[in-house]
């Protein structure tokens, strides 16, 4: 699995131009699952996300956590988090899970966040969002897990 965890003052998510969730300060992120993902990766990848200490202390130094500054959880899917452009112009989705399997982790990732405590919003799965966010910093962290 992957995750791109950007830093920011507030995200919408919008589908057919309507608001269907928004946060403040916290975390957006875009989650990706490739085949032969496993539902173990979703609890590993949510306590690193909640306790990443990527928010500013009273020094400015990234010491504190989402968790420390109750920060808001924005989860969006994105299988194209996976995309193989080493062949051509056109980005190769081969590595992307299956959209069923990946719907169930994408819930279970969720499910696992969730548990923090922290306030959790998220997209549609399969669904045309528009995001909308401002990355704080900017900050930007990628973070893979294999089992």
């Amino acid at each position: 699995m992957r995750l791109v965890v950007q830093r920011t003052t507030g995200a919408e998510v919008l589908i057919d131009g309507k608001t269907h969730s928004a946060t403040s300060k916290g975390l957006l992120v875009l989650f990706g699952t490739k085949r032969g993902d496993q539902e173990a990766s979703c609890s590993w990848l949510a306590d690193k996300l909640v306790n990443l200490r990527i928010f500013d202390d009273d020094d400015g130094k990234m010491n504190l956590s989402a968790v420390d500054v109750g920060g808001e959880i924005m989860i969006v899917s994105q299988f194209t988090l996976y995309a193989d452009t080493r062949k051509g112009r056109r980005p190769s989705y081969n590595d992307a899970q299956e959209p069923k399997e990946a719907e169930r982790l994408y819930e279970c990732f969720i499910e696992q966040v969730r548990r923090s405590g922290l306030k959790v919003q998220s997209g549609v799965f399969g669904a045309r969002m528009d995001v909308r966010f401002v990355n704080q910093g900017p900050v930007t962290i990628i973070i893979d897990h294999d089992v």
